[in-house]
């Protein structure tokens, strides 16, 4: 996009005193005409930028110019690296070696890795890519979606791909339910795009919250838990999810999902003792009882 090579144009020119027309050309994959239409917007914008000929010459800033050279640091060039390696890694695009060949950054070892690859890489890639080129040409996705009351298909409005709670999601309009709802990718089989466009809806800021599908939950949860899955109530719900409680840490939380609250405490095995709710007591109950059943002397 042209707004994008500009951008690319100043960065390249705060970071280094000079560059040629070829250069440039080569580096963005345009012609020397386009770079000379993008120097002189650049002009228009209120930069000046010198052109000199001959050996040694090229295009630079004019001296005496002032500008924050800081716009965007080597410290926030490495940042943006780093974004793009997380992304390539899932989407498999050359993004990062595109951008790393446009923008000189000395050294691009920098301090942090972002990979957000998962077991299944390979059919995440393809329904990621898909639903990217689902987003991008505004048509509507159809899939089969397995989530705890069994399975479904369904007819989306694609909008946003999200990477959230550790997994990632597809956003959209669902046309079943006539609302916007988040569908885990590995949960979606036959996914499909049908070449059947949709005109693009106003989305709602708070629909675009989607921190909110995890804590807008009523059921309640309260349960003493023993000190030896200390780790894992911190890992999963963070430091001070719990309070001690004797020779036991008393975990109170609310939950979206009794599905999801039921098989998390049920992870746990005998280390969890249910407080509340009530119904779920008896239901583990039951659950040792069946297991008691199957497994022990015949």
């Amino acid at each position: 996009m042209k707004i994008d090579r500009l951008i690319g144009i100043i960065t390249i020119l705060l970071q280094q005193d000079k560059i040629t027309v070829p250069e440039l050309a080569a580096r963005f994959e345009v012609s020397r005409r386009t770079i000379n239409r993008d120097i002189e917007d650049i002009c228009k914008a209120g930069i000046p930028l010198v052109t000199t000929q001959g050996y040694g010459g090229g295009i630079s800033i004019a001296e005496g110019y002032k500008i924050d050279r800081s716009v965007l640091t080597e410290e926030e060039l490495l940042l943006i690296f780093s974004g793009l390696q997380g992304v390539d890694s899932v989407l498999k695009t050359p993004q990062f070696k595109v951008l790393a060949e446009k923008l000189p950054v000395k050294d691009l070892d920098g301090d942090m890795i972002i990979d957000l690859a998962s077991h299944y890489q390979t059919p995440l890639a393809q329904k990621a890519a898909l639903i990217k080129s689902a987003i991008q040409s505004r048509h509507i996705l159809s899939f089969r979606y397995y989530y705890e009351k069994g399975e479904c298909q369904r007819k989306i409005e694609p909008y946003k791909l999200v990477f959230q709670w550790s997994s990632w999601y597809v956003w959209g309009y669902c046309l079943e339910r006539k609302a916007f709802r988040l569908f885990k990718l590995n949960r979606l089989s036959e996914l499909a795009c049908i070449p059947e466009p949709f005109a693009p809806r106003e989305l709602p800021l708070q629909e675009l919250d989607f921190h909110r599908h995890l804590t807008e939950g009523t059921l309640y949860l309260k349960a003493l838990f023993d000190k030896s899955e200390t780790y894992r109530l911190i890992e999963e719900y963070g430091v001070g999810c719990y309070s001690e409680y004797g020779e036991a840490l008393l975990f109170e939380r609310n939950f979206v999902s009794y599905q999801h609250m039921r098989q998390w405490v049920l992870s746990f095995g005998n280390h969890v003792e249910v407080i509340e709710p009530v119904n779920l007591q008896a239901e583990l109950r039951q659950v040792g009882e069946d297991f008691l059943r199957k497994y022990g002397d015949t």
